[in-house]
């Protein structure tokens, strides 16, 4: 594939770091970005993401889908600027529920009052 054809990446990382820059295939989806910032995601980060789910790309003020395309997440200026398009990243882990906020939130449901004055 022509390097004329690959698109220039760089991460910006929640706490002012980078990763990258790396080239791409406009076709490469999102998801294939984030498993290569897992990959190459700082060791002595304070913030490790575990899954590819838990990381978020922000492109354009948007938050890219895992399906969408590099290509798809140019800009139109890009054609102006020679240099690479800096996508952020933020980790939002999955925030499970222990089992004593569970019991808390089902005794909060059957205490509550249905009374009503007609």
């Amino acid at each position: 594939m022509p390097e004329e054809d690959l698109v220039e990446v760089k991460f910006r990382l929640y706490d002012g770091s980078e990763i990258g820059p790396f080239w791409y295939s406009p076709s490469s989806t999102v998801g294939y970005l984030k498993e290569k910032i897992l990959a190459e995601w700082p060791k002595d980060s304070k913030l490790n993401p575990k899954a590819v789910n838990d990381v978020k790309i922000i492109s354009g003020g948007k938050i890219l889908e895992n399906s969408k395309t590099v290509g798809q997440c140019q800009m139109p200026f890009h054609e102006l600027q020679k240099g690479a398009i800096t996508m952020h990243v933020v980790v939002q882990p999955a925030v499970a529920k222990t089992k004593a906020e569970k019991k808390i939130d089902e005794a909060e449901r059957k205490s509550i009052c249905s009374c009503s004055i007609l």
